[in-house]
């Protein structure tokens, strides 16, 4: 059973912008916190931005000021806004909901970003 999906990778020019989706189910957009991760090719998975509830959030040093993480309540999906994107930002992005223990956290199937002239 898929609870969250991802939408909205793809290349892009350094500089420029994409915005990545997630779509969860009403149980896990309201009570779960959620996040983004990434992870380039031969590095560890790293945190980018996780929000508990409203539209608070923090980021990773590497992505603060250019990635905003936001939530659309009517369609229960969580967005990233990435702005003046770089090419060390190229990596494949996941979205996370963080679930209560013992059950494990939940994953999105992850989405290709690559930002390269």
């Amino acid at each position: 059973q898929v609870q969250l999906v991802e939408s909205g990778g793809g290349l892009v020019k350094p500089a420029g912008s994409l915005r990545l989706s997630c779509a969860a189910s009403d149980i896990i957009f309201s009570r779960y916190p959620m996040c983004w991760y990434r992870q380039a090719q031969g590095k560890e998975r790293e945190l980018v931005a996780v929000t508990i509830r409203g539209n608070n959030a923090n980021y990773a040093d590497s992505v603060k000021g250019r990635f905003t993480l936001s939530r659309e309540y009517a369609k229960t999906t969580i967005h990233l806004q990435m702005n003046s994107l770089k090419s060390e930002d190229t990596s494949v992005y996941y979205c996370n909901a963080k679930s209560p223990p013992p059950y494990p956290d939940l994953w999105g199937q992850g989405t290709q970003v690559t930002v390269s002239s």
